[in-house]
């Protein structure tokens, strides 16, 4: 116990020594997952292992942080900290995200040549041990695009704030050059350029391996002051967006345990009734990759609303049963 109470001072002291505006205690109840009085006595027992600590003014409360940063002797990473970083890179290697993997292999470099040499050659066997131990499912579906000269001119416009240049060779005119205000990134099976074009106050998506001919303009484009790209992607099931449905789905008992433990979307209502039968209810926009995939779960999924949604799922039956009919 005293080595976790110890464990977590020191986890509330990196918080606080990385944080240039500094964190409210009710901050630090929410990290480190405590209630307000015992972050309040955590804070006390940071503050009197680290008195460089300062309290910062911010009415109607106060900020807490360690401005000078932490020793080094406080900063070595853990065996499973090193670990983890090596997982997820080899994770993004595996689904084809080299341009990721490349950058948490770097970083995972760079953490190794920082440790002094005894930490290194102490971390370093029980590194080994836990990737060895631990390996990635690789699941069937696109690999995604990943090209580094392209992610490195949208990366500029957008940390520029300037407009980006590319040819497209999808949409309903392909190979036309566009000039758009990138917004961010969606990663996923494919990768999406979020981007607002011409007057439009909607944003679009553009297919990474569509794009060519990438250039970030000197020419200033800033995105709207109220745009969320997570909240963005939270409207929708995936990628595609549409017209906003209220979604209800039913999921028989016998597949109740696996229902509970899946997120069908971020803003899901899910409720288990007397018969075992689980309800799942969000909002969301993307009803054809929805039905992609509701088809995974076959019969035991029901949709009982939105009536489209169950319409869409037929057609795609359908035409299916109709392929697989000729073959």
């Amino acid at each position: 116990m005293r080595h976790e109470k110890a464990t977590k001072l020191l986890d509330l002291a990196r918080r606080l020594a990385s944080s240039s505006e500094g964190l409210t205690l009710d901050e630090m109840a929410q990290a480190m997952e405590v209630g307000r009085r015992t972050a309040e006595r955590m804070r006390d027992a940071v503050w009197s292992a680290f008195p460089q600590m300062e309290a910062i003014e911010d009415p109607p409360t106060r900020r807490f942080r360690i401005p000078s940063g932490l020793d080094s002797l406080f900063q070595t990473p853990t065996a499973e900290e090193l670990a983890a970083l090596r997982t997820a890179a080899d994770s993004n290697a595996a689904a084809g995200a080299e341009a990721r993997a490349s950058a948490l292999y770097a970083l995972e470099g760079k953490l190794l040549s920082a440790l002094k040499g005894s930490a290194r050659r102490r971390v370093a066997p029980d590194v080994e041990a836990l990737v060895q131990a631990e390996t990635i499912a690789v699941h069937a579906g696109p690999r995604p695009f990943e090209d580094q000269g392209v992610l490195a001119e949208i990366r500029s416009a957008v940390k520029g704030l300037t407009a980006l240049s590319f040819r497209y060779e999808g949409g309903s005119q392909p190979g036309r050059t566009r000039t758009v205000t990138p917004l961010g990134i969606l990663f996923g099976r494919s990768n999406y350029l979020v981007s607002l074009e011409g007057q439009s106050p909607r944003p679009r998506t553009f297919r990474l391996d569509r794009m060519s001919e990438v250039e970030a303009l000197d020419k200033p484009a800033s995105p709207p002051a109220d745009f969320s790209l997570q909240a963005f992607a939270a409207e929708s099931f995936g990628i595609y967006h549409g017209e906003i449905e209220d979604v209800v789905l039913r999921i028989k008992p016998e597949r109740a345990e696996d229902a509970l433990r899946w997120r069908f979307h971020a803003n899901q209502v899910v409720t288990q009734g007397p018969d075992g039968v689980v309800t799942v209810a969000f909002r969301a926009s993307g009803m054809l990759e929805l039905v992609w995939h509701l088809f995974t779960w076959g019969d035991a999924v029901e949709i009982v609303s939105p009536e489209s949604l169950k319409h869409r799922m037929i057609e795609e039956l359908e035409r299916a049963l109709a392929a697989h009919r000729r073959s």
